[in-house]
């Protein structure tokens, strides 16, 4: 801070000095004129010395951001003749700018890093992608005013060596134009006769160089990728994609709704993992899990605690009604109305605009389209334990299957990872009677939550009868005549954990084996690698959901099926960078936990000056007539001000409460107008702007209102 406080004393000082001496009146047209017979006079006396001081001047004043550099570069053709003072000028208004830069870097960036933390981030990914084509388009355009670009420049994480070169070959057409033009000082009237009209929409013009070089090079990237393949001159679709998950859903429904012709192809079940295996199902058992714990507590709503009578090959049975109640919002019939053409059988690409299908009735189709969007999904990782295979398991997926052949719960269950869908089961599994025991290798459950909801967490699942064993590894299995067991490590001592069935929900891997992606050389990284228009590495190949990533949810799968669509279809037009701005997630355990944006555990990661905003659904009416009062609203802003950075819930409908901060976030809209709209009494979305109110009372202008009292007083007499 110290250093800081220095160099702008140093800067502050030199500017004063500048302005003191006048000097500002040599650097405009007419004193330029006035001096240049003493500059001449100086220059045949000591060269050298007047072109190194003239150098450092012109280096000063662009370092310190001061009026008249363009007067110097006049001054440096009417001095040192167009080569030499092309050259003069060309490399201290580079080095002048450069230091510009790094003076604002040093003194500014941090300070903005913490204001805007995530504005900045956004920039950042950007000029780290594109910045020195940026600048240099910026350069080339005398509208911006060079010095600005300087400034702003030096906030953001662009390299100095590629500010400095962008720069130095950005510059040189504008340097030249006011280097030549002081050739022929005496004719120059003002600067403005110097950047006519016509000039600066030369310069404009000169702007758009980059974009038509840019538009060129991806033409030569693309004939350089296509090279091997011969592209159809027609084709049989302007769609196909593979996969009837969300995201194929979704991106094929917004194809067949601009009356694209569209061809979606399913090898499984229609409505992918989260209408068989995932989201449906897990939320069914769910809510049949969390009837019986009432049931079980009677007492909190005045009635009897009972012990459930229940079937649990009925629940069971119920998880698949509720999937054939659902199953026909995805259904081959109901998209083929749409406009959708349905094919089932497997897809393989042999080029990158062709498809084979095997079809799931024995024949083989083969189809082209001028785009293919790929959103096979992901499946659950299971560990390499050894012995795992031998034991047997169930996942996410194959559980339902396994589970409804069974008359009851099982009476040990093993649950093996501690995220979201391992804690939804074990809460659920317990309630429904069976011995859970939850294995997770870290030291705490959700380890995406701040440590905060990872202790209210672990509350919850330990109060329906979760045995949770953190830190522990899990390093084998074991058959022990007819008894299984689950060998974990802690610490370097083993224990055995005996189990009837055991839970793989350690994460899940993207679904990239069978469709050609290999024989095409599209890069995987655990995930097909895209660039941020959804782009494989041919830019008529798109995906989209879980194969994808960052995200694994069905919303984030949606979301990312309108860019895949829409770019697809329309990119050659105008392409859209998929948005990640404000992604929200829900965990469905008892009570629920849902979040967006940054939690206070990144907040502190990220450097972030900021607050937190708390609201505790204990106070609350309708969460107390509901006898739910366990959990809290907590908001994350900036110091002193309403804008939302991220916002975590814990209870009840959490992941319908989220809703509202999800819009306002959306739309930069703050705490102050949550605040302002009504909302009806008595619901839980009361405690959105109950939240929003402890804000505001934390932020009262307390001068103000000392003086507002001091004014009642005197309305009283």
């Amino acid at each position: 801070m110290i250093k800081k406080i220095v160099l702008l004393g140093i800067a502050a000082l030199a500017i004063v000095l500048f302005f003191y001496f006048d000097l500002n009146q040599l650097l405009t047209l007419d004193g330029l004129k006035g001096s240049m017979a003493e500059f001449e006079q100086y220059k045949a006396q000591s060269p050298l010395l007047v072109i190194g001081g003239f150098f450092l001047l012109y280096v000063l004043v662009t370092a310190l951001s001061l009026p008249g550099a363009a007067i110097l570069t006049l001054a440096a053709g009417a001095l040192f003749g167009l080569a030499e003072g092309l050259l003069v000028a060309s490399f201290a208004s580079s080095i002048g700018a450069t230091l510009a830069f790094l003076v604002s870097r040093y003194l500014l960036r941090d300070t903005i890093q913490q204001r805007f933390p995530e504005r900045l981030a956004s920039i950042d990914a950007g000029v780290k992608k594109e910045g020195a084509f940026y600048l240099f388009t910026l350069r080339l355009v005398p509208i911006f005013p060079f010095f600005l670009i300087n400034l702003l420049m030096g906030l953001t994480a662009i390299k100095a060596r590629t500010f400095y070169w962008v720069s130095q070959i950005g510059m040189l057409a504008g340097t030249f134009v006011f280097v030549n033009a002081g050739t022929q000082l005496g004719q120059v009237e003002s600067l403005s006769g110097i950047l006519s009209l016509n000039l600066i929409l030369s310069f404009a013009l000169l702007g758009f160089f980059p974009l038509i070089a840019k538009a060129i090079l991806n033409g030569f990237k693309e004939r350089r990728v296509y090279k091997d393949y011969n592209k159809p001159k027609k084709f049989d679709r302007n769609m196909i994609v593979i996969g009837a998950g969300a995201g194929g859903l979704v991106t094929s429904y917004i194809a067949a709704a601009v009356k694209a012709k569209v061809t979606l192809i399913e090898a499984g079940e229609m409505g992918g993992d989260c209408l068989n295996y995932g989201c449906v199902p897990s939320k069914t058992v769910i809510k049949s899990a969390k009837v019986a714990e009432q049931i079980r507590h009677g007492e909190r709503y005045g009635l009897e605690n009972m012990t459930p009578q229940f079937s649990f090959k009925k629940v069971m049975a119920r998880v698949q009604t509720v999937i054939d109640d659902i199953a026909p919002h995805d259904s081959v019939e109901r998209y083929t109305d749409l406009g959708v053409e349905v094919l089932k059988g497997y897809a393989k690409l042999i080029d990158p605009w062709t498809v084979e299908i095997k079809l799931n009735n024995g024949g083989t189709q083969t189809l082209t389209a001028r785009t293919i969007v790929i959103a096979t999904g992901a499946r659950p990782f299971v560990p390499p334990l050894p012995g795992i295979e031998e034991t047997g398991y169930v996942t996410s997926d194959t559980i339902w299957d396994k589970f409804a052949q069974l008359d009851e719960a099982p009476k040990r269950l093993v649950v093996l990872g501690g995220g979201p869908v391992g804690c939804e089961l074990a809460q659920s599994f317990a309630r429904l009677g069976s011995s859970v025991t939850q294995i997770e290798r870290g030291a705490r459950l959700m380890k995406k939550e701040d440590t905060e909801v990872s202790s209210f967490a672990f509350e919850s699942l330990t109060a329906s009868g979760v045995n949770i064993l953190t830190e522990h590894q899990a390093i084998r299995c074991e058959a022990r005549g007819s008894k299984k067991f689950l060998i974990v490590e802690r610490q370097q001592q083993e224990v055995a954990i005996e189990y009837d069935e055991l839970l793989c929900a350690v994460g899940r891997s993207a679904r990239l084996e069978g469709y050609g992606l290999e024989a095409l050389g599209i890069e995987t990284d655990r995930t097909i690698v895209t660039n941020e228009y959804l782009e494989t590495l041919y830019p008529n190949i798109y995906a989209a959901g879980d194969i994808v990533g960052p995200y694994q949810f069905t919303h984030v799968a949606s979301h990312q099926a309108w860019y895949a669509a829409v770019n697809g279809l329309f990119g050659h037009l105008k392409k859209f960078k998929v948005d990640y701005r404000v992604i929200p997630w829900t965990t469905f355990i008892d009570p629920e936990v849902a979040r967006v944006g940054v939690n206070e555990q990144e907040a502190i990661e990220k450097g972030i000056d900021y607050e937190v905003t708390r609201f505790e659904f204990k106070e609350l009416d309708r969460a107390i007539t509901e006898g739910a009062t366990e959990g809290f609203i907590k908001v994350i802003t900036p110091k002193g001000k309403d804008k939302i950075l991220g916002v975590t819930i814990v209870s009840e409908h959490a992941g319908d409460l989220m809703a509202e901060f999800v819009l306002a976030m959306k739309h930069n809209l703050g705490l102050n107008k949550i605040l302002g709209t009504i909302h009806s009494y008595p619901t839980w979305a009361e405690g959105n702007k109950s939240v929003a109110g402890e804000w505001k009372r934390s932020h009262a202008p307390e001068g103000v209102l000392k003086w507002i009292e001091k004014y009642h007083a005197w309305r009283r007499g």
